[in-house]
């Protein structure tokens, strides 16, 4: 079950934390991957760790050209075919709305919400000639909650749910999904370096009491880009303990 042989996947971000979870697990399923980001050394150094007949791609996602040249690029490295679009790059430039400067906004919508419509749109022409496809953005419990200090942020990770329903919709017909997967509270190297008190604080607001892996959003992802997740589209998966029930 969740076989992705003979399937190929970009994945954007993917030498991040949730990023190469992702990554790890398309690739652990059988997937052959073109794995983005805009660290190339880093990059290939995964590329490098996954084995495999993957590919490294750079892309700089605030470079409109750059975004639009990624997935031919990825079509062309794969062999001529794409199966599965993950969007999991994004950036925060946190600030209390009344001090947000335009550029935090804007750089952030750029980058979470305009390249991810922009890769998304590309990926839909081999797709739709395929008949088959599956696009996959990683939003975040806080487009749904709200958080201070992340207008910008909460904004573009809403805008991805909105936008992901809109292509569900008008792709449904040619068995292309269009999903989401929000995470809560992730390990990562960030909440490692939280003092006891406040990873007290974060925790008492998780049901399920721990911080969740990355492999419980790879989990998800590789469900929805298998066959076998055909029937589910225009769906947010929340990965969050518990943390939001919504």
């Amino acid at each position: 079950m969740f076989d992705l042989s003979g399937m190929t996947a970009l994945v954007t971000g993917a030498s991040g934390g949730i990023g190469s979870a992702i990554a790890q697990a398309l690739a652990g399923q059988g997937a052959r991957l073109a794995v983005s980001g805009s660290n190339m050394e880093k990059l290939e150094a995964f590329r490098s760790g996954l084995g495999g007949d993957h590919v490294a791609l750079g892309c700089n996602l605030s470079d409109a050209a750059a975004v639009d040249a990624l997935v031919p690029q990825a079509v062309e490295a794969l062999g001529g075919k794409l199966d599965i679009l993950v969007n999991n790059a994004g950036v925060t430039r946190d600030n209390l709305a009344m001090r947000m400067k335009d550029e935090e906004w804007s750089d952030v919508i750029r980058i979470n919400l305009e390249a991810a419509f922009r890769l998304s749109r590309a990926a839909l022409k081999p797709m739709m000639r395929a008949r088959f496809g599956r696009i996959i953005s990683v939003t975040s419990v806080v487009g749904s909650t709200g958080n201070p200090g992340q207008a910008n942020y909460a904004a573009s990770k809403a805008g991805l749910a909105g936008m992901s329903k809109a292509f569900a919709q008008e792709v449904a017909s040619r068995n292309i999904t269009v999903n989401l997967i929000a995470p809560g509270m992730i390990r990562s190297a960030m909440t490692d370096a939280l003092n006891e008190q406040q990873r007290e604080t974060i925790l008492s607001r998780i049901p399920s009491g721990r911080l969740g892996e990355g492999s419980d959003v790879a989990a998800a992802a590789v469900y929805l880009a298998s066959r076998e997740g055909g029937y589910v589209t225009g769906q947010t998966i929340h990965v969050n303990g518990g943390m939001a029930m919504l």
